[in-house]
Formats: C-alpha cells, sequence, structure tokens
C-alpha cells in the first residue's frame, strides 16, 4: 500500500492538484486525501503544503519524491524481472531533449526502441531551457555543451554546430551580414532559456572567441517557433544544425557569417549517477549513440 500511495504522490505533485491527480488515477477527491493523510502519517511528517490557490511540497516532500521516482522504477524493473525473465526489459523512462531536436532526432529512437521493447513506457518533456533532471524525477536528459553539475554523467552522442541563418527572403530584403559586426543593423530572433536571452552571439575572430549583442523583436523559448520565424523571413535566428539542416536543403534557410563559425558543441545523454545500472536505460544509451553516429 505504501508503494501505491508513492505512485499517487508523484501523480499528485506532476498534476499540481488532489483533484486532477484523483481523476488521472481514477479515484475520489476524498480517497485521494486519505491516502495522502495516510502516507503523511506513515512518515510522521507533512508532505504538501496546500493553500486555495497552490501545492506545493515541503522539504521532507521534495526528499521523498526524488528517492520514490528511482525507488518505483526500481521496483517497476524486479516486478517485471520476476514476471517475464531477466533478459526482459520493462519500466517507465522519464527523459527530456530539446524542443526541435526532441520531435526530428530522439521521438523516432524511441518509437524504433519501444517497438523492440513494447513493456518499456516513455514520458518525453520537450523543453529548450535547463531541466532540473534529479528535481523532475527523469532518467535522463538530452543537453547541448559540457557536463556542468558534477553529480551527473554524461554519454557523448555527437557533436553539433550552432549556425547562423535566415530566409532568402530577408538577406534580399534587409542584405546579407559580412561580418558579425554587421548584426547590429540586423533583427535577429531570440531564444530564451529560463530567465536569460541569448543575446550574445559567439563567433571566431582571428583565432580568438569574441561574442557580439545582437537584438531583435522576437523572443521564446521555443526554438521550434524560434525557427518557424526564421523560415517565415522575419530575421536572423542561431540554431543547431541538427534543427535546420532540413530547411537548408530545401532552401527556406540560408546559412550566413560561416568563415567566423563556432566549433561544434558536444550533444549528451546526462543522467544521474547509477542510473544505468537500470537495464532498459543503458539500452536506451546504446540506442541514441547509435541513431546519432548512423549506425
Amino acid at each position: 500500500m505504501v508503494l501505491d500511495n508513492l505512485r499517487l504522490f508523484l501523480t499528485i505533485l506532476e498534476k499540481g492538484s488532489l483533484a486532477a491527480a484523483g481523476r488521472e488515477a481514477g479515484l475520489s477527491p476524498a480517497t485521494v486525501s486519505e491516502r495522502l493523510a495516510a502516507l503523511e502519517a506513515h512518515y510522521g511528517t507533512r508532505l504538501l503544503n496546500r493553500t486555495t490557490r497552490a501545492l506545493a511540497p515541503t522539504e521532507e516532500g521534495r526528499a521523498l519524491a526524488e528517492g520514490a521516482h528511482q525507488l518505483l522504477a526500481d521496483f517497476d524493473a524486479l516486478d517485471a524481472r520476476m514476471k517475464f525473465g531477466i533478459d526482459h526489459i520493462a519500466g517507465p523512462i522519464r527523459l527530456s531533449a530539446p524542443v526541435d531536436l526532441g520531435r526530428a532526432r530522439i521521438a523516432p529512437v524511441l518509437e524504433t526502441f519501444q517497438a523492440a521493447h513494447p513493456e518499456v513506457t516513455f514520458d518525453l518533456h520537450l523543453h529548450d531551457g535547463y531541466v532540473d533532471i534529479a528535481g523532475q524525477g527523469l532518467d535522463l536528459a538530452i543537453r547541448f555543451g559540457d557536463l556542468a553539475d558534477s553529480n551527473l554523467r554524461a554519454r557523448r552522442l555527437t557533436t553539433s554546430r550552432r549556425l547562423i541563418c535566415a530566409a532568402p527572403s530577408y538577406l534580399a530584403h534587409y542584405g546579407r551580414p559580412e561580418h558579425p559586426a554587421d548584426l547590429v543593423g540586423h533583427n535577429c530572433l531570440l531564444m530564451r532559456f529560463g530567465s536569460e536571452i541569448d543575446r550574445l552571439w559567439p563567433f571566431q575572430i582571428n583565432g580568438q572567441i569574441e561574442r557580439h549583442a545582437v537584438r531583435g523583436n522576437r523572443v521564446a523559448n521555443d526554438g521550434a517557433l524560434v525557427r518557424e520565424w526564421a523560415v517565415a523571413g522575419h530575421g536572423i535566428v542561431r540554431k543547431s544544425e541538427w534543427d535546420v539542416n532540413d530547411d537548408i536543403k530545401a532552401g527556406r534557410l540560408v546559412p550566413i557569417l560561416q568563415p567566423f563559425a563556432m566549433p561544434g558543441l558536444a550533444l549528451q545523454a546526462v543522467f544521474p549517477e547509477g542510473r544505468t545500472d537500470q537495464r532498459r536505460i543503458r539500452l536506451l544509451l546504446d540506442a541514441l549513440v547509435a541513431a546519432f553516429q548512423g549506425r
């Protein structure tokens, strides 16, 4: 019963209310409240702070949620091994990825993987900002750039360059910048990552990295939308080559300022230490590496 209540507790946090969690689990609000009270009584502490407008975990509730994600994943894996044999993999995988990359490159890998392992379930979070892996109970996240958090581990998938692009219609109307300094006179379409806006674009000039401040009339935290704005001719965009390759091949976007391009960024799968002890996570990482390396 404690395991069932832990699952319900995680559903409450995910849905943001007892009523929504009840609808998800097929339970009445009264039953959800009773089972939450039973879980709090079991641990002898309050797990949620509730007001008429908001619901948030207490410090103890956050700690329980972090541990419960791992505990339930391990239990599901053990349950599957006992039922179906040691070579069978099953259970949930929660992961995040940038929006464009997730749709175009990650989702097809998950589809193929699930066809081979139908007892595995996926919960894919598409988000272009920073994702707190531990806080959100994720098994892994696909990220650009080097690993900064020493509490995490990473597996390199490939290297991706950032390209500066614009639609032919934009360049025909406003001209083609020949040097990064020329961007000051252009409309640049900007990405928001959390509270930060990507206003400083790095370039390699005379062997040195220079960051040029850019500005524009459109900002979004959705990379797919920013790319669509660029294709529509609204401005100049800085995107991963994975996101714009198809548009470039089709002539919808044109790469510019290529002599000043920066070296490629690492694309990595990042995960908590010990997570690859779970066979389904390890096999999915193998599948992602094979997909990006063209095997």
